[in-house]
């Protein structure tokens, strides 16, 4: 595995907005420098869990310098920059891999429905013209239950063989073990399973790691699975994975963005990190603390 590649547990970091539903860039900052105290291997700014599609484009490469100038290594990052446009695609996708970021996360283009894979291979290839990468830095990203546009195996495996000057790897949010299993067939490919329950058995099976959005509340439990697994300790590594297996099944399901959220605010003291943008709506206090209580975390 390349050196490049962000080895462990890389957090779709939540964005957190101010009352004005700016987004707040303190918190933002402040917010990513503790997951990769936590031992995060990385973040991914500006995907699902960031509420990306309510983000747009200038925001988020605004947001990105943000994060870079207040310290945080470019190479750590991989950006979501995947949109239903080529021509916005690339802009935000170029905008990354100008300042530095260890990658990108590419949605398929996912409004119009029941495409061909051709299509599909036509958009990538267009999208690898325009940007020129000069580094494998793109990653694909399979997520159907929301994106209802998938990348088949077959499809991720012929775009890596025919554009391996551009595209590293794939993040699969299936939650299909068997998918998972088809592209770590694929040689070479970095594949990071989109949930912590398939972490070990991912790394057993050559996955780079994963990357899971209750990386944001659980960090530091979900990177011992990891260091447990590198340092030989199987037990200890399954005994760790039972544990973050079960957190994260606890808050798995459609509240889990601002049932996260408001767990940050009512933990930080700082009301901003209960703030979402519509359509998704905020958790009350109410909520908030019968989700805390539901993982063991009521104040």
């Amino acid at each position: 595995m390349s050196a490049s590649v962000l080895r462990g547990v890389v957090a779709p970091i939540l964005t957190p907005f101010n009352d004005d539903l700016s987004i707040a860039t303190d918190l933002f900052l402040a917010h990513g420098k503790r997951l990769l105290a936590e031992g995060c291997a990385g973040l991914a700014p500006f995907g699902t869990t960031g509420e990306a599609l309510s983000v747009g484009i200038d925001e988020r490469i605004e947001a990105l310098d943000r994060l870079i100038d207040g310290g945080i290594d470019p190479a750590l990052l991989v950006p979501g920059t995947g949109l239903t446009a080529l021509a916005d695609t690339a802009r935000l996708t170029a905008a990354c891999l100008e300042r530095g970021c260890g990658g990108v996360l590419l949605l398929p283009p996912f409004y119009y429905k029941g495409v061909s894979d051709e299509g599909l291979y036509s958009y990538f290839a267009q999208l690898i013209a325009a940007v020129k990468p000069t580094r494998p830095a793109l990653y694909l990203y399979h997520i159907p239950p929301v994106a209802m546009v998938g990348l088949s195996p077959s499809l991720v495996r012929r775009l890596f063989a025919d554009f391996p000057e551009a595209i590293a790897g794939i993040k699969d949010s299936s939650g299909d073990w068997a998918n998972t299993q088809a592209l770590l067939e694929i040689e070479g490919l970095v594949v990071y399973p989109g949930s912590e329950l398939f972490l070990l058995d991912g790394l057993k099976a050559g996955s780079a790691g994963c990357i899971t959005a209750s990386a944001n509340i659980n960090a530091a439990a979900i990177a011992k699975v990891v260091e447990r697994f590198d340092a030989g300790d199987g037990a200890g590594a399954e005994a760790q994975q039972a544990e973050i297996s079960r957190f994260r099944k606890l808050i798995q399901g459609p509240g889990a963005i601002p049932g996260q959220k408001r767990l940050l605010a009512m933990e930080t003291g700082d009301a901003r990190w209960a703030n979402l943008r519509p359509p998704l709506l905020s958790f009350n206090q109410a909520e908030g603390q019968a989700f805390a209580e539901k993982l063991g975390r009521a104040a």
